[in-house]
C-alpha cells in the first residue's frame, strides 16, 4: 500500500511527459506547412526573390532534417531533458523575432535557426519517452506521437490560414511561440533527467559529417532550379555530400559506440520501415507544402478556402490510423502499409485527372483518397520500427526511423519543389521566349510557387500560356509521384513481407 502513491504520481508525470512530447511532435511539423500558407503575404510585404521566398519553407525543413540525428546523440549524452528545454527556449524566442524582420532574407535566417531548435526539442522528446516507457507500451507512445506529427502537418495550413484571416501572417508565428512556451512549462513538470550512463563522449566525427552530408545534399537540390543541375555549384555539393556520407560509413564503422549502427541494415525487414517511413514525405508532405499555393496564387482561392479544400487530404488522419492499428487483428501491416501506398498512387492519378479536366469541384475526392492511403500506414510505421530488431537495440532503432522520416521531408520537398521548377522552366524555354533566360528561370520559380502575379511582370502578356505551361508541369509531377508510390508498395510487400507471423504487426502481448 505505501507504494500506491508514489506509483500513481509516476503515471501522472508519465502523462504530462507524454502530453508534453505530443505537443511538441503537433507544435514542430506546424512550422513545416504553415508559413507555405503565409508566403504570398510575405513577398507583398516585405518583398523578395523567389529563392528566397522558397526558402522561407526550406531553411527550416534544411536544418530540422539535418541535425535531428546529432540532436538525439547530444541528448543521450548531456540529458534528455535539458535538450528538450533548451531547443523549446531556442525555438521559442527565434519564432517570436521572426515577425519583427524586415526582409525575406531575415526571415529566412531566423528560420535555420529556428529548425536547429525544433530538432532539439523533437529529438529529446522521443528520447525521453524511450526511456520512460518500455515493452508493448512503448510501442504504442509513438504510435500516438507519429500520429500526432502527422496531423501537426496536415492540419498546419487550415490552422495558418485561419490566423492570417482573423489576425495576419505574423501570428501564424506569434502563435506557435506562444505553444512552444506552454509546451516548455510541461516539460519541466513532466520529464525526469537522464543520459546515457556508458557514453562518456559524443561521436563528434559522425555526427558533423552526417550533418554536413544532409545540409550540403539538400542545399544542392535546392539550387538546382536557379542554377540549373550542371552548374558547378550544384555539382559541387552534390558530390562533397557524397564524399562526407562515405566519411560518416568510415567513421560509424570505427567507432566502439557508433551514432548509427550500420549493422541494422543488413536485415531486409529494418530497411523496409526505412524506406516506409521516407513515403510519406514524398507523397504526402510534399502537397501539403505545395497544394496551398497553387490553390492561391493559381486557383484563385482565398487563404480559408484553400485551407479548407486541404482538409480533405488532411482529415483521414484523424481516424484512417486508428482503423489500421484494429486491421492488424487480421492484416500484416507489411500488406496495410503497401496497399495504403497503392491507394496513394491512384489517389496521385486521379488528382491529375481531374485538374486536367478543369473539375475544380471534385477535388476534394481524390485528396480525401491519398489521405486515406496514406493513413494506413502512417499510424504503423513507429510500432513497426521497434518490432523488427531485438529489444536491447529497440532505441537505436526508433532513433534512426526517425531521423529517416524527418530527414526525408527536406530531402522530398527539395526534390519535388525542384522538379516542378525545372518542368516549368523546360516548357517556358521551349516557347522560344525572346526575354532573358534570368526571366524564365525566375518566372519559373515564381510558378512553382504559385506566385502567377509576379510571373506576369516577368513575362507580361503570357498569363494563358504561364497557366498552361504550369498546369502540364503540374500534372506530369503527379503522375511521376503516382508511379513511385506504386513501385514503393512493391517495395515493401517484398522487404517487409518476410516478417515472421506475429512480428511487427503490433499484436504484442499485453
Amino acid at each position: 500500500m505505501p507504494r500506491l502513491p508514489d506509483s500513481s504520481g509516476t503515471t501522472c508525470r508519465n502523462g504530462v511527459l507524454l502530453l508534453a512530447a505530443c505537443l511538441s511532435g503537433l507544435l514542430i511539423p506546424l512550422c513545416f506547412t504553415g508559413p507555405a500558407v503565409v508566403l504570398p503575404f510575405i513577398s507583398r510585404e516585405l518583398g523578395g526573390t523567389a529563392m528566397q521566398l522558397s526558402w522561407v519553407v526550406n531553411s527550416y525543413i534544411l536544418t530540422y532534417g539535418s541535425a535531428m540525428m546529432a540532436a538525439g546523440s547530444l541528448a543521450d549524452a548531456y540529458g534528455r531533458k535539458r535538450v528538450w528545454m533548451i531547443g523549446l527556449v531556442l525555438f521559442a524566442l527565434v519564432t517570436l523575432m521572426i515577425p519583427l524582420a524586415s526582409t525575406a532574407g531575415w526571415v529566412d535566417a531566423l528560420r535555420l535557426v529556428q529548425g536547429l531548435g525544433g530538432a532539439a526539442a523533437f529529438a529529446g522528446a522521443m528520447s525521453s519517452l524511450a526511456q520512460t516507457f518500455h515493452g508493448a507500451i512503448r510501442a504504442r507512445v509513438f504510435s500516438l506521437l507519429g500520429m500526432t506529427f502527422g496531423l501537426g502537418l496536415a492540419f498546419g495550413p487550415l490552422a495558418a490560414a485561419w490566423l492570417v484571416a482573423v489576425a495576419g501572417w505574423r501570428w501564424v508565428f506569434l502563435a506557435t511561440a506562444w505553444i512552444a512556451v506552454l509546451g516548455l512549462a510541461l516539460v519541466w513538470a513532466g520529464a525526469q533527467e537522464s543520459r546515457e550512463p556508458q557514453r562518456y563522449r559524443l561521436d563528434w566525427p559522425g555526427a558533423v559529417s552526417f550533418t554536413a552530408a544532409l545540409v550540403l545534399l539538400t542545399y544542392g537540390i535546392l539550387l538546382a532550379p536557379e542554377d540549373g543541375w550542371a552548374s558547378p555549384g550544384v555539382i559541387a555539393a552534390v558530390m562533397t555530400s557524397g564524399l562526407l556520407f562515405a566519411a560518416f560509413v568510415g567513421i560509424e564503422r570505427r567507432q566502439a559506440r557508433p551514432m548509427l549502427d550500420l549493422g541494422l541494415f543488413r536485415e531486409a525487414r529494418f530497411v523496409g520501415v526505412q524506406v516506409l517511413a521516407a513515403s510519406p514525405a514524398f507523397f504526402f508532405v510534399t502537397l501539403i507544402v505545395m497544394l496551398p499555393g497553387r490553390f492561391m496564387g493559381i486557383d484563385g482561392m482565398g487563404p480559408l478556402e484553400a485551407g479548407r479544400m486541404m482538409i480533405a487530404l488532411a482529415a483521414p488522419l484523424l481516424v484512417v490510423p486508428i482503423l489500421a492499428a484494429v486491421l492488424t487483428r487480421w492484416f500484416s501491416p507489411a500488406g496495410l502499409s503497401g496497399i495504403g501506398l497503392l491507394l496513394v498512387a491512384a489517389g496521385l492519378t486521379w488528382l491529375g485527372q481531374v485538374l486536367a479536366g478543369g473539375a475544380k469541384g471534385t477535388l476534394m475526392l481524390p485528396l480525401a483518397l491519398i489521405g486515406v492511403g496514406i493513413g494506413l500506414p502512417w499510424g504503423l510505421m513507429d510500432g513497426m520500427a521497434v518490432s523488427v530488431v531485438e529489444n536491447e537495440r529497440a532505441g537505436m532503432a526508433t532513433g534512426i526511423f526517425n531521423c529517416v522520416r524527418v530527414s526525408a521531408d527536406g530531402i522530398a520537398i527539395a526534390v519535388v519543389t525542384a522538379l516542378l521548377a525545372s518542368l516549368i522552366q523546360s516548357g517556358l524555354l521551349h516557347g522560344h521566349h525572346t526575354t532573358g533566360s534570368a526571366a524564365v528561370i525566375e518566372a519559373a520559380n515564381r510558378l512553382a510557387l504559385g506566385d502567377l502575379r509576379r510571373a506576369e511582370v516577368l513575362l507580361p502578356g503570357e498569363r494563358a500560356w504561364q497557366l498552361a505551361i504550369y498546369e502540364q508541369a503540374f500534372r506530369q509531377l503527379l503522375y511521376m509521384l503516382a508511379v513511385a508510390s506504386a513501385l514503393t508498395a512493391i517495395l515493401v510487400f517484398l522487404l517487409l513481407g518476410r516478417a515472421r507471423s506475429g512480428e511487427g504487426d503490433g499484436r504484442h502481448a499485453e
